[in-house]
């Protein structure tokens, strides 16, 4: 029995990244002398095995054959037969195809090393279309290594090309898909993740929402940019660089779904896409297992953001109804997400990345001088319906104070 170290960890190593956790595969053994060793198995599809004391995965190395379309339609061998070697040739990439045994010594078959060195992404072998997974995994680093210099070689760009034409992404499952993206929403590069699915032809079948949105105008005057999917991209890359959180950077990949079934007698203004990109997000979180907080803050931004836009105009009456149907008065955190969403679309736009957002403030201040009105003292005063009535007529009155006094700050300034 050999042990080796492999995929990331090994990648990682020669990248210099630290690697939170280590995979390996075991050549020359059974499922049984694992577990006589004291071994746990929890694979279901093949053998995989945790450490008695580490709690880390092993996997006996194996070889797979296509049976049927999808990225479940595959045979294993897991013999004490199968060689590293064979192991690392079912691999998606050259750079997760590298092993590193007990002695340190660095198995390499597939050029994994040099196309590390010289930054490419490249499939290991024909095998990789087998998988419609790939295409995602592929986009995956391509964000996550972007800042590091990585490019997908043309080869396998041609060969996701080629998948989608083929139709093994159709085979992809929801939560399949959802995983991916969640990870990648969560990571760096977001826009490098759906400008690959974009370029192999993925995103119209995995998103196709999103892809619509490509080649549709915006006013030059609003959008310097105009093209609403380069819009939506760059919205993604304020977003990342705003929050971590995922509802926000979620909010800004939907935020202006409607314009990408405007009319075209209309364009390029796009009257009422907010209240058509929410009809739009709700077919998407039917579609996918998007988290309810993500699904919610998405559609809170889609309708609510060209409010936010211009806040400064609002009348009091219209602002406290953004704030409590935002439900900021009980969820406090979320409108603060709300809030970052519309400022990573407001700088989202060519040549305006670094402009102030003054709105954003002006809500908190006016979010605030609300919330400060005393209800419980309200409610003391008042009776049944009369209660809510009396509440909100305060609020209101707190805005219209918080108004005149920016107003006179203003002009002071």
């Amino acid at each position: 029995m050999k042990i080796y170290l492999v995929g990331g960890a090994v990648r990682d190593e020669q990248l210099g990244i630290p690697h939170k956790e280590r995979d390996w595969c075991v050549v020359g053994a059974t499922p049984e002398e694992l577990i006589g060793l004291g071994y746990r198995q929890v694979g279901k599809d093949f053998p995989v095995f945790l450490h008695p004391e580490t709690g880390e995965e092993y996997a006996l190395a194996r070889t797979e054959r296509k049976t049927s379309p999808g990225y479940h339609g595959f045979d294993f061998d897991c013999s004490r037969s199968v060689t590293i070697e064979e192991d690392l040739l079912r691999r998606d990439l050259t750079i997760n195809a590298i092993a590193k045994d007990t002695d340190g010594n660095i198995v390499d078959p597939h050029g994994g090393l040099a196309d590390i060195e010289q930054r490419v992404l490249r499939h290991v072998s024909g095998a990789f279309a087998e998988d419609p997974v790939r295409i995602l995994r592929v986009a995956r680093f391509a964000a996550r290594f972007r800042s590091k210099g990585f490019e997908i070689a043309p080869e396998t760009m041609q060969l996701m090309r080629e998948m989608v034409d083929n139709g093994e992404v159709d085979a992809l499952v929801p939560d399949r898909v959802w995983k991916d993206t969640e990870t990648a929403l969560g990571g760096q590069n977001i826009r490098t993740y759906f400008e690959i699915l974009r370029e192999c032809g993925a995103l119209r079948v995995l998103f196709p929402e999103v892809d619509a949105l490509f080649g549709v105008p915006q006013p030059e005057r609003w959008h310097p940019e105009i093209d609403t999917g380069l819009h939506v991209m760059m919205v993604l890359e304020q977003a990342e660089a705003i929050s971590t959180d995922i509802g926000v950077r979620f909010a800004a990949l939907t935020h202006d779904l409607g314009k990408g079934n405007t009319p075209k007698s209309r364009l390029p203004s796009h009257p009422g896409h907010e209240a058509r990109g929410c009809k739009l997000i709700r077919g998407l979180v039917e579609r996918m297992p998007v988290p309810n907080e993500c699904r919610d803050l998405a559609l809170l931004v889609a309708e609510f953001h060209t409010h936010c836009h211009r806040a400064l105009e609002l009348r009091p009456r219209t602002i406290l109804e953004v704030l409590e149907k935002t439900d900021a008065f009980r969820r406090p955190g979320r409108f603060e997400r709300f809030l970052q969403s519309c400022e990573a679309d407001a700088r989202g736009r060519a040549g305006l990345e670094r402009r102030r957002y003054p709105q954003a403030n002006y809500l908190r201040r006016a979010f605030a001088a609300a919330a400060a009105v005393d209800a419980g003292a309200i409610a003391q005063q008042y009776e049944g319906r009369k209660i809510p009535t009396a509440i909100r007529r305060a609020r209101k009155q707190a805005i219209s104070e918080f108004r005149r006094s920016a107003a006179v700050e203003e002009q002071e300034d």
